[in-house]
């Protein structure tokens, strides 16, 4: 995976991004040798996905929703749409 450092990137980025893009590869980002970034590449098909997944309240209650259902706490549909009445 390419690694790049951030003063490079600030230089030089047209260049970093074009290489993500037509590589396919991520490019990690370094700032004084530690890894702070990714430069990743995406579809524009996939860009909303991608932000759902990353979102963290959404990370966040996916990992709730995955709990309560392995502990069973879950309500059908029957019963939702009867507390809706």
């Amino acid at each position: 995976m390419p690694v790049v450092g951030i003063r490079e990137l600030s230089r030089e980025t047209s260049r970093v991004v074009e290489g993500v893009h037509t590589s396919g590869r991520p490019t990690v980002v370094t700032r004084n040798g530690r890894l702070v970034a990714a430069i990743v590449p995406i579809a524009e098909d996939d860009l909303e996905d991608w932000v759902l997944a990353n979102a963290p309240e959404y990370v966040q209650s996916m990992a709730e929703a995955d709990e309560e259902l392995a502990e069973g706490r879950t309500t059908s549909l029957a019963d939702l749409l009867d507390d809706e009445d």
